[in-house]
């Protein structure tokens, strides 16, 4: 093990012995180097003659660049598009998203958590998150309504058993008591779990109210409690799209300090926050015990970049920062917030008008981009591709009963016809049956 590595774990082994015991041996191994290249560049840049240590090119005292591209990013000067970022992001919009957080989830106040790190979206900070944490057999736990992805991202590339739990309980609340016992399960096989929190959850567009969302606190601190340490992740991708009757803050600063056998990450990001989708910008954030436990899981975090894609990019970062630090940004984002929020709602009074009961239900959604249909009498991938051949309408079959409906990219005055178009496919169907 490199000694850099080793003196972080020791870190962890004097304050808090419970992370190092929830690391994976990937985890375990992995460091920032500061010895070496980066380092030694990073002295280098008090070189008063000449430094001949980054591999990037000069011209004129300014990054290089070609005009054909500069041309179409006037507004911006070229040592904010062009040179490397730092492996853990452009430390301006570091500031700034924290600052954010703690604007929009006042229970963060007064915790213990970390400047978030940058990656490279969402996607890539759950990586970081399954490469710091699992290894073989441990358990990932999830609603069984769930985005496929955790499956790739903890299950095939670490090995990571998926486990699930019924997302609604009988009350078509969120199943916090379903959660607590899956937890719990664990602590005879590995002794740890990840859980992973999805709010507004896709594909669902559910998210708890204030007395589920405690409920799921209390559900992770009874189980930490039994001595399973937990991994506590709130994977946020659709934060702020919050349209009724829900939370409208992370639970990442209630679990912050929830218990010592818990640490809190937070993943989240401009992609749909901010509607750049393309930009890939995202961060992860650590709480814990003391900012040198939170040092430790950022260096660690700050490795597997510098290991994997080296730094996010700079031209994103730079875009992003100029959105937040603008004065029309929250005006903009509101704009957009309603335009979404009436989306929503308007899809919830297509459902509610009764013309379709004969076909479906749907689950409880009331956040974020999608909303389910559950099918009484034809199966989703059936109606999926009629849909898809016969009506012009493309949606996502998830099981054998559940159909994903994105709101999110369908007007408002064009929502009455998706789900009446779904509805004829249906009858189409079952004509034929």
């Amino acid at each position: 093990m490199h000694k850099l590595a080793a003196q972080l774990n020791d870190t962890l082994q004097q304050q808090a012995p419970t992370v190092l015991d929830m690391l994976s041996n990937l985890g375990k191994e992995m460091y920032y180097p500061t010895e070496g290249i980066l380092s030694q560049s990073a002295e280098a840049k008090s070189a008063k003659k000449y430094n001949a240590t980054i591999g990037t090119a000069l011209e004129n005292g300014k990054p290089m660049h070609l005009k054909v591209i500069q041309d179409t990013l006037s507004a911006y000067e070229p040592k904010d598009l062009y040179p490397y970022a730092p492996p853990e992001g452009k430390a301006e919009l570091r500031q700034a998203w924290r600052k954010k957080m703690l604007k929009e989830n006042p229970s963060l106040e007064g915790k213990t958590f970390g400047t978030p790190i940058v990656t490279n979206a969402l996607t890539h900070g759950l990586s970081i998150v399954a490469d710091l944490f699992a290894d073989t057999n441990d358990a990932l736990i999830i609603p069984d309504k769930n985005w496929e992805n955790y499956d790739m991202v903890f299950g095939i590339r670490r090995g990571a058993n998926v486990v699930t739990y019924p997302l609604y309980n009988e009350q078509d609340l969120f199943n916090a008591e379903a959660l607590k016992e899956t937890i719990i399960a664990q602590k005879d096989a590995t002794g740890k779990a990840i859980v992973l929190l999805n709010f507004p959850n896709n594909p669902t567009g559910y998210t708890p109210n204030a007395a589920e969302g405690e409920s799921i606190v209390q559900a992770i601190k009874e189980a930490a409690e039994t001595g399973v340490k937990v991994v506590a992740v709130t994977d946020d991708a659709y934060f702020s799209l919050f349209f009724e009757d829900s939370i409208t803050e992370s639970l990442f600063g209630k679990l912050a300090d929830v218990h010592e056998n818990v640490l809190a990450i937070k993943v989240d990001g401009a992609t749909k926050e901010e509607y750049v989708w393309g930009f890939r910008v995202g961060f992860i954030t650590f709480a814990a015990q003391s900012q040198d436990v939170i040092h430790a899981l950022e260096e660690k975090a700050r490795g597997i970049i510098r290991a994997t894609i080296s730094s996010g990019p700079h031209p994103s970062q730079t875009f992003v920062l100029k959105a937040l630090e603008s004065n029309e940004f929250d005006a903009q984002k509101q704009q957009k917030f309603d335009i979404m929020k009436g989306r929503a709602l308007k899809t919830k009074a297509v459902l509610d008008s009764g013309k379709y009961d004969d076909a479906w239900s749907y689950y409880p959604f009331n956040s974020g981009y999608f909303m389910c249909l559950k099918l009484k009498t034809v199966s989703s991938d059936a109606l999926r591709k009629v849909a898809l051949e016969q009506f012009g309408v493309g949606a996502i079959a998830l099981g054998d009963t559940d159909l994903r409906v994105a709101f999110s990219c369908i007007e408002e005055d064009g929502i009455e016809e998706l789900f009446d178009l779904l509805y004829a496919a249906v009858k189409e169907i079952e004509a034929a049956n």
